[in-house]
């Protein structure tokens, strides 16, 4: 059956649409009603959409580490050091809800979002299982963000050790208690790098 141009523009102007908004759950309603056909009932449509609480945003990262770390780093008790090359990184553990904060900025932000070095720090508590149990406070200094970030997995692997010693076997196991001691070979005289001489030129 043809339907005019006419008639579709007057059903369409006839619509009427409404939205109500709730915050408890998040819920959007929306009802429509054709009036001027009769072939068309009144309907309505509603959603549903969960929406995950997320975590308050902590303004002053400094104030809040000094709140959660009264008298600094070397006061508390459950700490660790770890190095990897030119990079020392002073650890503290304290039980929370798995957030680590490195040299008062988040770690996903300080370690520029890098999947791998994010890795890094975190496979000593998956390793344990207490990815969720305990927040990790950092100070780095020295080097750059991958030895930083590899002196930080030393660093929480060690600190674990004052929480039990029987973490020790599984991460030893994992290769986490040893101290990667490999440095970059200092260049030598009269050569290019370490080893790399100037190319041979026979005339």
């Amino acid at each position: 059956m043809a339907v005019s141009l006419s008639s579709l523009t007057a059903t369409l102007s006839s619509l009427s649409f409404s939205s109500n908004i709730s915050h408890k759950p998040t819920t959007l309603s929306l009802s429509r009603t054709l009036s001027r056909s009769p072939k068309f009932s009144s309907f309505s449509l509603s959603a549903t959409s969960l929406v995950a609480p997320s975590e308050p945003e902590i303004d002053d990262l400094r104030k809040y580490v000094k709140s959660r770390l009264p008298g600094g780093f070397a006061a508390q008790t459950i700490i660790g050091t770890g190095r990897r090359k030119s990079a020392v990184a002073r650890v503290v553990l304290q039980e929370g809800t798995g957030k680590i904060v490195i040299n008062y900025r988040d770690a996903k932000e300080y370690l520029q979002g890098n999947p791998l070095w994010l890795q890094y720090i975190k496979v000593p508590l998956i390793t344990l299982g207490y990815e969720n149990s305990y927040d990790v406070f950092i100070k780095a200094e020295g080097g750059g963000l991958s030895g930083q970030a590899q002196a930080i997995t030393l660093g929480i692997a060690r600190a674990l050790l004052k929480v039990s010693e029987g973490h020790r076997v599984p991460l030893r196991q994992q290769g986490l208690l040893t101290r990667d001691s490999r440095v970059v070979e200092r260049k030598k005289v009269g050569l290019k790098k370490a080893r790399k001489a100037p190319q041979y030129s026979k005339r």
